[in-house]
């Protein structure tokens, strides 16, 4: 971390420089001179900056404008002679910096302290003033402190306006003479406080009459300054109003030193406060903020309202909120998010998305988090560099206590000098109070959701199948609406002969019993399609088996069998929302597929299947009704805007049109979405089917059959015998150990032939595990795992397919496309 702080030492010049260059021409002079004396405490180890201005006399030069500490600790004047050995003399129009030991030689020694332990820089400016800084550094001003004081003075460099140097201001305005009490105001003053020009006699007095007692003090204490005192003032403060009604006002004012014949005046201006001041007060910010965080669900709507409640208000720069993790900081927002906004030591150590520190790396958090209470440190303050860039203008920590410990911190930064108001400091208090509770009960409330999201995660598909000709991707919203469980779901099945079931389904409910309902019924389709049923039979079984189940809940579910190898589809829909297509010229059409009752509704209900064309670049879009009906939008409207969406979005990039169709989901309901983009098969299998029928020359017909189709396909003899081997022993067993219809199917695709045999028997061969001399069967299933690459069953329709793998080393020479 040291080397990243030296790094931005390196680079101070160049900062300085880039600040003052903000500071443009529109604003007001004197605000404009006073920034630009800020840049000198920002960007050097000054602690005092002013700007002085040759005397109208011409004898002598004449403060300006300061910025720092009061000037009475370092005997600086008012009003300083020009001569010889001044410290506001510079010999040839040089820089002069003077150390502690050159200061005692000064003329101005006897205002000095006994023992000054301070430097003095002072740089001349073109119109004849100059520019003196002090620093309490050992040392004095570096070198790159003095060539960014020289960037101030170069800014400083322009006529210096007359308002500026005779300390008057535009608007309304008042005159004060400090010694005499008689005070100069225009007609707009007058107005403000109820009095007549005629009625008016010219007395301060006339003006303090009007103040409401409470805040006269306040006010005294600035029409009647210290001397000695530098700089701006400010207040609000109330009068009565004819009426009897309190109005705020805001005085904004300035001492002009006393010069020979000129007594000190206060001038300044007076302005209705309400015209002014934020449009709510802190009272109405906390009430605010507790409002928004008796909502704040998740530790980020809590960060939200913090900072909502904070940057405005305070003109802070740069916010940061944490939680507090054992010894780490675990950032939860960074206000402004750009990474160029904040240290480069917080881009290089915290790399995680949402970044955290050890909080021993900035001691100086550290001990404000043990102290437990808000901390602030004005500019110029030696912190930690991972902290004093955060606000080289001030920074404030806010410890947010919860139940008698911390539960993370507030980082407030500014990037200009920044005065902490009494009022400033209750408000940074206040809203730690609120934030440190806020942040427990959301950090609560998000461990909770993320255990409900992993459980409803758990019963969806970790992952898409990938499947032949085709491309699928699915997305699934939780709610947002406090803790609870969807019922929504998709599922992707592969089915043999290259065909894929689509599935998205909706439980009634949010709660664990619509969840668990949803994880049964994902199941129960997944069984019944994989057993080889038509569309419409596996939707009627999840039918019959949710109404025998006794359930209160029911179920919507939309079902798409779709066969990749010839582009067709059949769709079943159970009361639920119809599915989109997209065609490949952009067409967008919602599919009007009769549907049946939702599932538990009915036990005996017919769910009619509508057919599909779909060609390559097709895409289909099932979703739940979260995503398309809300209490505001209509489902038709819904459908609508899905369609427009859909038909809009490039279908290269499934991934893409998911997450621009769910930007505006209502999170109120969970949403599930499934698109699957057909492509079509490059090469499609080759396929012959034969039914075997129960005669004694069977097994020699179901041969001469596969040896047919094969030698028609382009496979070598050689290859052929294995086939016709594996061909005997499946149809043999089939025709043996099983009653009923007997069919074979013969399938070639590139390198791999697929032998399979269906029969009505649902039981499984059992391959045996010891054979004896004496046995008259069970080596066919033996013979059969010798000779293919891979072998299984199937359910299929009450019934088994027992199929094998070939692996020819010879492709055939015809292949269909």
């Amino acid at each position: 971390m040291g080397s990243e702080g030296a790094a931005g030492r390196r680079t101070r010049t160049q900062r300085a420089e880039l600040a003052l260059k903000t500071l443009t021409t529109d604003l007001e002079p004197r605000e404009r001179l006073r920034r630009i004396l800020e840049q000198a405490l920002s960007y050097t180890g000054a602690t005092l900056a002013a700007v002085y201005a040759p005397h109208e006399n011409g004898d002598g030069l004449r403060l300006i404008e300061t910025v720092g500490v009061p000037r009475a600790l370092y005997g600086l004047r008012d009003v300083h002679p020009l001569t010889a050995n001044a410290p506001a003399v510079h010999p040839a129009g040089q820089p002069l910096w003077l150390a502690p030991e050159d200061l005692g030689r000064c003329a101005d020694a006897g205002r000095l302290p006994p023992e000054p332990d301070f430097s003095l820089g002072v740089l001349p400016l073109r119109d004849g003033g100059c520019l003196a800084a002090v620093t309490d550094q050992p040392g004095g001003f570096d070198a790159e402190d003095r060539e960014c004081l020289q960037l101030v003075a170069e800014a400083l460099a322009g006529p210096t306006p007359a308002s500026a140097v005779q300390g008057t201001l535009a608007g309304s305005s008042f005159s004060l003479a400090v010694d005499s009490g008689r005070v100069e105001v225009d007609d707009e003053v007058l107005d403000l406080c109820g009095i007549d020009r005629d009625a008016f006699d010219g007395r301060v007095e006339t003006l303090l009459a009007r103040t409401v007692p409470e805040d006269l003090p306040a006010l005294m204490s600035v029409v009647e300054p210290d001397r000695t005192s530098v700089g701006d003032r400010e207040l609000e403060f109330r009068i009565l109003q004819p009426s009897g009604e309190p109005k705020w006002l805001r005085l904004r004012g300035r001492l002009v030193p006393a010069t020979e014949g000129c007594p000190a005046r206060l001038v300044g201006t007076v302005a209705e406060a309400s015209k002014l001041r934020p449009a709510v007060s802190d009272v109405t910010r906390i009430q605010r903020l507790a409002a928004a965080l008796a909502t704040a669900g998740t530790v980020r709507d809590v960060s939200t309202a913090v900072v909502a409640a904070l940057r405005a208000p305070l003109g802070a720069d740069r916010i940061a909120l944490a939680e507090l993790e054992s010894d780490r900081l675990v950032v939860t927002v960074l206000d402004p998010p750009e990474p160029e906004a904040w240290p480069e030591v917080w881009r290089t150590e915290w790399r995680t998305e949402w970044p955290d520190a050890p909080v021993r790396a900035m001691p100086t958090l550290a001990a404000a988090l043990r102290a437990g209470r808000p901390a602030v440190w004005p500019a110029g303050t030696a912190l930690e560099p991972a902290l004093a860039e955060v606000g080289p203008g001030g920074l404030a920590v806010l410890p947010l206590p919860a139940g008698g410990g911390t539960a993370g911190a507030c980082l407030v930064g500014w990037d200009r000098p920044h005065d902490f108001t009494p009022d400033e400091r209750a408000l940074l208090t206040a809203v730690a109070g609120l934030a440190g509770q806020a942040l427990v009960r959301a950090h609560a409330f998000d461990a909770e959701h993320e255990l409900i999201g992993m459980l409803q995660r758990a019963l969806l598909p970790r992952r898409l199948p990938q499947l032949p000709g085709a491309v699928a991707v699915a997305r699934y919203l939780p709610t947002t609406a406090g803790l609870e469980l969807g019922g929504d779901w998709y599922d992707v099945i592969p089915l043999p002969d290259n065909h894929a079931a689509l599935v998205i389904g909706d439980v009634q409910g949010h709660n664990a019993g619509a969840a668990t309902l949803m994880g049964q019924m994902r199941t129960a389709l997944r069984a019944y399609a994989a057993e080889g049923h038509p569309p419409d039979v596996v939707v009627a079984h999840a039918n019959r088996l949710l109404v025998d189940m006794e359930s209160d809940l029911f179920a919507t579910c939309c079902y798409v069998d779709v066969d990749m190898e010839e582009g067709t589809a059949w769709c079943v829909r159970a009361g639920h929302i119809p599915p989109a297509l997209r065609h490949p010229d952009g067409r967008t059409e919602i599919i009007e597929a009769e549907g049946g009752p939702p599932l538990g509704v009915v036990g005996q209900a017919d769910f009619p299947m509508t057919p599909l064309r779909l060609q390559p670049g097709a895409v289909i879009a099932l979703t739940t009704d979260g995503l398309v009906e809300t209490a505001e939008t209509p489902l038709d409207d819904g459908l609508a805007r899905l369609a427009g969406e859909l038909s809009a979005a490039d279908p290269g990039h499934l991934g893409l049109v998911a997450d621009v169709l769910l930007a505006d989901a209502n999170r109120s309901d969970d949403v599930a979405l499934l698109l699957v983009r057909y492509d079509g098969m490059a090469v499609r299998p080759l396929r012959e089917t034969w039914t075997v029928w129960r005669v004694p020359q069977a097994v020699r017909h179901a041969r001469r059959f596969t040896r047919r189709s094969l030698r028609t396909w382009g496979v070598e003899q050689k290859e052929i015998d294995t086939v016709l081997l594996v061909v005997s022993e499946l149809v043999t067993n089939a025709l043996v150990h099983t009653d009923g219809q007997v069919r074979l199917d013969l399938t070639l695709l590139n390198h791999r032939l697929r032998v399979s045999v269906a029969d009505a028997s649902p039981r499984t061969p059992i391959k045996p595990t010891n054979i004896g001399w004496e046995a008259t069967g069970g080596r066919g299933i033996l013979l059969v795992e010798a000779m293919a690459a891979a072998w299984g069953t199937l359910p299929v329709s009450g019934g088994k397919q027992v199929w094998a793998d070939l692996h020819l080393e010879h492709p055939p020479t015809t292949v269909r496309t």
